[in-house]
């Protein structure tokens, strides 16, 4: 008589519309927690960078991933006088729906739309001068946010004893803020040197 084949794990209905979801789940990979050490391991992790991470907004897509049967109370947490916390988990049918949507997010490019990528479109409009300075200003951002993930990456690698696998995130963003950077220094230089060509009515 064949074997029966094991009932098949029912993912849940509904994908998160937002990072910040991702990011829950992607913690929630690693170990359970409470929303609280949620908000703190990422924002250790500067991955408050690339969303709205707030108190409500954290509470909001917890609350979420319950109801859409993501995620899971497993138990409660209490530290001292402080009230207890909830901690989550993942269910199994979290987990596995989790591991699919993540699996095609790293295999498909998918577009987006960042507001400089529109703004850059249109930097004739500014004069010379002034895309120049503007460009220039950019670059000094960028370095000082740089600096800035460079520190939080060394904290987190050497005083919290992360894995490199749980912050390569911050690799990435350091890799793609390092191109921007390149790419608005090279044209902020183009300009100056007036070997990039301006669109006549463009302004000085």
């Amino acid at each position: 008589m064949p074997t029966p084949e094991p009932p098949a794990v029912q993912r849940p209905p509904k994908r998160p519309a937002n990072a910040l979801a991702l990011a829950v789940l992607g913690l929630l990979l690693e170990q359970p927690m409470h929303p609280h050490a949620m908000a703190a391991a990422l924002r250790e992790r500067g991955m408050d960078r690339a969303f709205k991470l707030t108190t409500g907004s954290l509470y909001d897509t917890v609350r979420a991933l319950t109801r859409d049967g993501w995620i899971e109370a497993d138990g409660t947490e209490q530290v001292g006088n402080r009230p207890a916390r909830t901690v989550y988990r993942h269910t199994p049918a979290g987990r596995d729906g989790f591991t699919d949507w993540l699996d095609e997010l790293i295999r498909e490019p998918s577009p987006e739309y960042p507001r400089f990528l529109s703004a850059v479109g249109y930097l004739g409009a500014l004069g010379r001068v002034r895309a120049a300075a503007a460009l220039r200003e950019r670059a000094a951002a960028l370095r000082e946010r740089i600096a800035q993930d460079a520190e939080g990456y060394r904290a987190a690698r050497e005083e919290h004893n992360a894995p490199r696998l749980f912050v390569i995130e911050a690799e990435y963003a350091a890799a793609m803020a390092q191109a921007e950077l390149a790419w608005v220094e090279r044209t902020a230089d183009e300009i100056e040197r007036g070997t990039l060509t301006w669109p006549e009515g463009g302004g000085r």
